[in-house]
C-alpha cells in the first residue's frame, strides 16, 4: 500500500519541510523504495546559500530507514527514535541534489539488525541512475516503559 506524505510526516519525528519524502512506493520486512522532490524546493532546510549537496542525500536515505521502521512496527502511537550512528562506503556520482530535474528514488535495504541497532545499505536514484549509494548503522533508543 502507497503512503504519502501526510502518513510519513506522522509516523517519522521529520516535520514541516524537514519532512523530505513524499511518498512510499513499496516496501517489505527487508527494504522500502521512497520518492522525494524536495530537493528541487527552495525552502529545503538543507540548502546552503541555495545550494543542496550531494552529501544531504544521506538524511534523504535515513528518513527513508525511519519510515521503514515505522511500517514495520505497525502501531500508530510515537515512533522510535534512531540516531544514525556511521556510514560507510558512500559513492556519490555528482556534487549536488537541487540541479536533478527528475524525482529522487531513495532505496533503503536492511541488511542485519535486532532491536537496538540496523544496518542499511542505501541508493538515491534519479531517472534510473544512481547518484549516491552507501552503508548506514542506526541506533534505536527504546521507548520509555
Amino acid at each position: 500500500m502507497k503512503r504519502d506524505h501526510a502518513w510519513i510526516a506522522a509516523h517519522i519525528p521529520h516535520q514541516g519541510t524537514m519532512c523530505l519524502l513524499d511518498s512510499v512506493e513499496r516496501w517489505s520486512d527487508d527494504d522500502i523504495t521512497c520518492r522525494a522532490v524536495s530537493h528541487r524546493c527552495a525552502a529545503n532546510p538543507l540548502r546552503i546559500d541555495g545550494r543542496l549537496g550531494i552529501a544531504n542525500g544521506i538524511e534523504f536515505a535515513a528518513q527513508a530507514m525511519a519510515v521503514h521502521g515505522a511500517l514495520l512496527a505497525a502501531n500508530d502511537g510515537p515512533p522510535a527514535v534512531g540516531f544514525l550512528t556511521s556510514v560507510r562506503d558512500v559513492q556519490w556520482q555528482r556534487t549536488r541534489l537541487d540541479d536533478i530535474d527528475a524525482d529522487l528514488v531513495v532505496h533503503a535495504r536492511r541488511i542485519a539488525g535486532n532491536s537496538g541497532s540496523l544496518l542499511y545499505q542505501f541508493e538515491l536514484h534519479a531517472d534510473e541512475t544512481v547518484v549516491l549509494s552507501g552503508r548506514a548503522s542506526v541506533m534505536i533508543k527504546a521507548p520509555p516503559a
